[in-house]
């Protein structure tokens, strides 16, 4: 009887495990198409106006994927998570100039964190994917994903914008040498 019930749950976790990952998988496989069509959609709305074949070709996979797929790094692998030197950021897919180095902060959230930019460099996006509502960040010039804005940064504005690395570049102040 024991082996009996034993074999059941082992029966039931398995087909639980399958219809999970068959659930993560159309999921995602729906983001992404819904993310192009939405970018494409989205791109007459900047400045620059790029074809994501366009995009794939100047961009490295891993740009392409965070900024034109929506996508995000891992947490803590990003190379400015810890990077506090005094300059600017700029977007990696346009180089529009986005963030200084002086509105930077450690959040310990595992990626880029700012409290302040110039609301004309970025515009806000309703984001409700994965369940979640949060506020998506994107280039004001290109469109490019950068990541969210939430409200529990510090003083004087509240707000922590959390980047990702990788939909960034980094331009040391050569002024302070």
């Amino acid at each position: 009887m024991k082996k009996k019930n034993h074999i059941r749950i082992l029966a039931l976790l398995f087909l639980l495990a399958i219809v999970l990952v068959a659930i993560t998988y159309f999921s995602d496989a729906q983001t992404k198409n819904t993310n192009k069509t939405k970018n494409t959609k989205a791109n007459q709305m900047f400045e620059i106006n790029k074809t994501e074949t366009e995009w794939e070709k100047e961009l490295s996979p891993e740009q392409f994927r965070i900024l034109r797929e929506k996508g995000t790094e891992r947490a803590f692998s990003g190379k400015y998570n810890i990077h506090f030197e005094d300059g600017f950021y700029s977007c990696a897919g346009c180089g529009n100039k986005l963030f200084d180095s002086k509105t930077k902060f450690h959040s310990h959230c595992g990626w880029p964190s700012f409290y302040d930019v110039d609301s004309s460099k970025i515009k806000t996006i309703e984001d409700n994917s994965f369940g979640m509502k949060r506020t998506e960040v994107v280039c004001a010039k290109c469109g490019g994903h950068l990541g969210h804005v939430f409200d529990d940064g510090p003083k004087p504005t509240g707000l922590r914008y959390c980047i990702n690395s990788v939909s960034i570049s980094f331009k040391k102040d050569t002024t302070k040498d």
